[in-house]
C-alpha cells in the first residue's frame, strides 16, 4: 500500500481551490486499490478549516495544529517533516506558490527526499515516478525521476490538473503541533495587487492583450471592450513590464495561471511559451492575430487572422 501526501494551501481562513488539484494530481499516482491519499491543512484553525474539505478522492485529513493564525513557512516545514516520517507516504504534493516554495526544499533536502518544482505532468515508467516539468525558460519539457529516494516532494503547477468534485468528508484525524516553534512571524498580511484588484486565477471569461495593441492609450479601448462582453481584462508580460496594466493582471509563467477561466480571448499576443504556461489549458481558446503564424493559434480552438482594432471596433459596433 502506497501514500500520497497532499498538503492543503488557505490563506485568510479559506482553503485555496488549487488545492482540489493536487487532489487530482495524487489520484494519478495510485496504482492499487488499497493506496491512499493523505490531505494534510497546518495552522492553528486547522481543525475549522478541514470542514472546507469534502473532496472526492481524499481518505483522510490531517488537521495538524500548530501556535500560528497565518502560514509561517518554518512551521509548515517542521509539520510536513514530521508526516512524512509518521506516514511514509512515496510523493508529497504542494502547489508551485510562493508559500510552498518557503519551504519545500527544506524539507527535501533535510530529510534527503527527491525534489521537482512546477510539475505538470505525473507519470509511472516501468514502476519508477516520472515528474515533468518545464526547463530552459520553458523551452523544452524536462522528465525528472528519483532514483534512491523512497519520497519525492513536488510542487504542483496550477492548472495543470483538473480540480476534483465535492463529496461526503473523509476520515478527520488531529495532529496538535503547536509545540512548534518558529524564528519568525508575520507581520501583517498584504494582497497581492493591492487595492482590491481582482484575483484572475478565480474569473471564468478573460480577454488578455498584447504587444499588438501598439501604445498605452489603446488599453483603454479593449478595457470598454471587455467590460461590455463581462470580460476580465488582462494581459501578457510586455504590458505589465510597461506599467499599462497591473503585474495582478498578467497571465503566464511570471504571472498567474488563470484555473478556473473556461474561456480566453487573446487579442495581439504571439504566443510565447512562458504566456502559454498560464493559459494553455482553458478549453476555448479564440485568439486574433494579424501573424497567420503566430504560436498562439497552435492552441487556439478558434483563430482570426485579423487586425485586433478592427476586431475591437466591429464588436463594440455590435454591441451598439
Amino acid at each position: 500500500m502506497n501514500t500520497i501526501l497532499v498538503v492543503a494551501e488557505h490563506r485568510r481562513g479559506e482553503v485555496r481551490p488549487v488545492t482540489l488539484e493536487l487532489i487530482t494530481a495524487a489520484q494519478q499516482l495510485k496504482t492499487a486499490a488499497d493506496d491512499r491519499v493523505l490531505l494534510a491543512i497546518i495552522g492553528q484553525q486547522a481543525e475549522s478549516l478541514a470542514s472546507q474539505l469534502q473532496w472526492a478522492g481524499v481518505d483522510e485529513i490531517i488537521a495538524c495544529k500548530t501556535n500560528s493564525a497565518e502560514f509561517e513557512p518554518e512551521l509548515a516545514e517542521q509539520a510536513v517533516s514530521a508526516l512524512i516520517v509518521s506516514r511514509k507516504p512515496i510523493a508529497v504534493l504542494l502547489p508551485h506558490s510562493v508559500d510552498s516554495l518557503g519551504y519545500a526544499t527544506a524539507v527535501a533536502v533535510k530529510g534527503g527526499y527527491g525534489y521537482a518544482t512546477d510539475v505538470f505532468k505525473l507519470a509511472y515508467d516501468g514502476g519508477a515516478l516520472v515528474a515533468t516539468r518545464g526547463g530552459y525558460n520553458q523551452k523544452v519539457n524536462v522528465e525528472v525521476d528519483f532514483p534512491g529516494h523512497a519520497c519525492a516532494v513536488m510542487t504542483i503547477r496550477g492548472g495543470a490538473f483538473k480540480p476534483v468534485e465535492t463529496a461526503a468528508a473523509p476520515l478527520l484525524t488531529v495532529d496538535d503541533r503547536s509545540e512548534l516553534s518558529a524564528r519568525s512571524r508575520p507581520l501583517e498580511f498584504i494582497e497581492q495587487g493591492g487595492g482590491g484588484d481582482i484575483d484572475i486565477t478565480t474569473v471564468e471569461f478573460i480577454m488578455s492583450i498584447g504587444r499588438g495593441i501598439g501604445e498605452e492609450a489603446n488599453v483603454e479601448d479593449f478595457r470598454e471592450l471587455a467590460d461590455n462582453i463581462d470580460a476580465t481584462l488582462c494581459c501578457s508580460r510586455p504590458i505589465a513590464d510597461a506599467g499599462w496594466l497591473p503585474k495582478s493582471r498578467q497571465v503566464g509563467q511570471s504571472g498567474k495561471v488563470v484555473s478556473a477561466c473556461k474561456l480566453y480571448v487573446a487579442m495581439g499576443i504571439s504566443g510565447s511559451i512562458q504566456h502559454m504556461a498560464g493559459m494553455k489549458h482553458v478549453s476555448t481558446i479564440v485568439a486574433v492575430n494579424t501573424d497567420p503564424g503566430a504560436s498562439i493559434f497552435t492552441i487556439a480552438k478558434y483563430g482570426i487572422v485579423a487586425d485586433i482594432f478592427e476586431i475591437q471596433e466591429e464588436l463594440q459596433a455590435q454591441l451598439a
